[in-house]
């Protein structure tokens, strides 16, 4: 197996796992804040990176049924949400391939608020991190 390489996010603010402090997600990516988790408040999300998800199931929720796969911190392994595969309600389509962060499991770091005024590690701007994709 090889080394595992990391991205680090520069935006407005970055969302990051709460147990190990890895990058997930920035809010330029934050598609609406109105969901629902399992512990609580939960956001979807259009990219998300330094994560992988397990096999994917059937899910009956409260929008009804979607296969989805749950969503793990490539650093400790923390189970941070899941991933929408496939949306068996029409309406419902627009959440097929995004993710769902929980707000227990991760936490909002403003980038402004930096402890030095230049990055720690090289980083990816958002435009350049949409670009990819």
């Amino acid at each position: 197996m090889g080394r595992t390489f990391r991205v680090y996010l520069a935006g407005e603010y970055v969302y990051c796992c709460r147990v190990c402090g890895n990058h997930l997600a920035v809010s330029e990516s934050v598609i609406s804040t109105q969901f629902r988790g399992q512990h609580g408040k939960a956001m979807l999300i259009r990219h998300t990176v330094n994560v992988y998800t397990g096999e994917p199931g059937d899910r009956e929720m409260s929008t009804g049924k979607h296969t989805v796969r749950d969503l793990f911190c490539k650093v400790c392994h923390t189970t941070l949400g899941w991933k929408y595969d496939f949306a068996h309600d029409p309406d419902q389509k627009y959440k097929e391939g995004r993710y769902i962060l929980e707000r227990e499991m991760i936490t909002e770091v403003p980038e402004g608020k930096r402890e030095t005024g230049r990055p720690k590690i090289e980083e990816i701007s958002v435009r350049e991190l949409m670009a990819r994709v």
